[in-house]
């Protein structure tokens, strides 16, 4: 496992956007081969959407070849819903890039049979070849998509209910009130974010440090599932110096001593 620790949130950010830009552009994707690429939402990659949307403009980056599978979406909310994913994917992202809406693929939480479409979402992934790059975020429990602590690490696509930590987390974005968010949720599995050839976990801000602490120094464990991440082939967190307050001092000289000459 990878860890390119910088500064602060802008330059995790920069890196991350640049990261992926240069994998998108070197794969040189076609219409008969694209580039798949999986997405979180979530204050953690804003920051890389805003730069990856830089670069569109710049010349530098196009999505026109480029496949892309979201992690979840809340059940029983409007995609117009301020607070969909559907919503805040287009709001962020999708709508300043030159991606085909036919490209873009996100869970459908108003679905009538929300088994079989997470069961078609797995299969779809399967039927473009399975996703290049998943990027990711982390939740101060460990958690990734809705992935909440005990979920397994084989886990796959499927409907989640959400803990009460987690609904009181997100009452933020429904006017502060706890009611007003979704019990339930679909999202992809461990399983199926480990599956990517390629995975990236962003963590930001000294509220995730115990998190981090717990998924890089500590075991394999459904309690954190991001630290799943640990048994993959090519697993990077990019993290700011503040999310690393928890980790050993020798930890962090390590893993900044051998990222020296490689971090722009």
């Amino acid at each position: 496992m990878r860890i390119v620790i910088h500064e602060n949130y802008l330059s995790i950010s920069k890196w991350t956007a640049h990261y992926i830009a240069k994998k998108i552009n070197d794969f040189a994707p076609t219409k008969e081969n694209p580039f798949i690429l999986g997405l979180p939402t979530g204050s953690s990659p804003i920051g890389t959407y805003d730069e990856l949307v830089a670069m569109y403009n710049a010349g530098e980056i196009s999505f026109k070849n480029v496949i892309t599978f979201n992690m979840d979406e809340y059940v029983n909310i409007a995609e117009t819903h301020p607070e969909s994913y559907h919503y805040f994917m287009n709001k962020y992202f999708f709508s300043h890039i030159d991606i085909p809406k036919e490209n873009i693929n996100i869970l459908d939480g108003n679905a009538s049979d929300l088994d079989k479409e997470c069961e078609e979402y797995e299969e779809k992934i399967k039927k473009v070849g399975g996703i290049n790059l998943f990027l990711g975020g982390i939740g101060p429990d460990g958690h990734i998509a809705f992935n909440e602590p005990g979920s397994s690490l084989n886990s796959r696509t499927r409907v989640k209910t959400l803990t009460h930590d987690t609904i009181l987390a997100n009452a933020r974005f429904f006017d502060n009130d706890h009611k007003k968010v979704p019990k339930t949720a679909l999202t992809v599995g461990v399983g199926t974010v480990m599956d990517a050839d390629e995975v990236i976990i962003l963590v930001s801000g000294y509220n995730k440090a115990t998190a981090l602490k717990k998924v890089v120094e500590e075991g394999v464990n459904h309690m954190w599932t991001v630290s799943a991440l640990q048994m993959h082939k090519k697993g990077i967190i990019v993290c700011d110096d503040e999310a690393t307050m928890d980790l050993t001092v020798g930890t962090v000289k390590y893993f900044k001593d051998i990222e020296k000459g490689d971090i722009e």
